[in-house]
């Protein structure tokens, strides 16, 4: 599809239910406006040449398949399910979950995998029943739509499904027996719409912009002031991307060291800054990183 200047259009689709809000922030933190009008399925990007349009995660991957979108997010789990002959672009790692399967809790204590065929409820047939091959199961496959959770134990002895904190399952009395995957929202494509340039084009850009987002949120910018007899060791404890920013402070007082350091290591990191002499520390937030 192209527009009236023969430009291609990008036919993207956003998910629509518990994925979109993360996705959402994700495009507000690159910059990219949504504008929701009277159609609410779809909204409008600030971005010329882009076509979206919203719709489940399993519709995305199967639209992605069929080739009338160009690209789209959807999880992991719903690829894996739907084999869908789609590329993965981006691991955004929002919505990280695990598909498991898991069982109520005198089945598992009685020992697993019990004596006799099982009945396995899941809204994942072909994970499951691959599943169910692996592992030399005797069981039968029952499909559910939602709410899998309750048909234990009067409709089945197990049930696969997605889990992201356990407590839907810890609420229903179920313990997880197997893992079977790990799943998160990615940035998905069709292989045409990289075979063509323009799009092609387009879709690194947001691949671009996208990562960059997400490596910022990885990371916050570390900014100190440091004497010069004690830069080597402030160096020293000081994680950075590749090497700090280092510039002279007024009056020949020393340095001002700035380091985009790991979210993660900053418990660690302050401390040991102000120990080997670091002073007037500040940590900010960081919009994009690219390297």
């Amino acid at each position: 599809m192209r527009n009236s200047t023969n430009e291609p259009i990008l036919r993207l689709a956003l998910p629509k239910g518990h994925m979109q809000a993360g996705v959402e922030a994700l495009l507000a933190d690159a910059g990219i406006v949504i504008t929701r009008g009277g159609r609410s399925y779809r909204p409008r990007l600030s971005l010329s040449g882009v076509e979206v349009k919203l719709l489940k995660p399993q519709n995305i991957v199967e639209m992605l398949g069929a080739g009338s979108r160009d690209l789209g997010f959807a999880g992991a789990d719903w690829v894996a399910e739907l084999d869908a002959p789609v590329e993965m672009l981006l691991d955004t790692e929002l919505d990280p979950v695990k598909v498991v399967a898991a069982a109520p809790e005198p089945v598992v204590s009685a020992g697993w995998p019990p004596h006799g065929p099982l009945v396995v409820a899941s809204e994942y047939e072909r994970l499951t029943r691959r599943w169910i091959t692996q592992r030399g199961l005797d069981a039968s496959f029952v499909r559910s739509f939602g709410a899998t959770e309750v048909f234990p134990p009067e409709d089945a002895d197990c049930i696969v499904d997605n889990s992201a904190t356990g407590g839907t399952l810890e609420a229903n009395k179920l313990e997880v027996v197997d893992e079977l995957m790990k799943s998160s929202t990615r940035l998905l494509a069709h292989p045409a719409a990289l075979e063509d340039r323009g799009k092609r084009e387009a879709i690194e850009r947001l691949v671009l912009v996208l990562g960059a987002v997400l490596e910022a949120r990885k990371r916050v910018m570390v900014e100190v002031n440091v004497a010069p007899q004690r830069l080597d060791a402030v160096m020293a404890v000081l994680p950075c991307m590749r090497e700090p920013t280092i510039g002279a402070l007024h009056g020949d007082a020393g340095f001002a060291v700035k380091a985009a350091v790991p979210r993660g290591e900053l418990p660690r990191v302050i401390p040991e800054i102000k120990a080997a002499g670091g002073t007037d520390i500040v940590v900010t937030r960081l919009a994009q990183i690219v390297s």
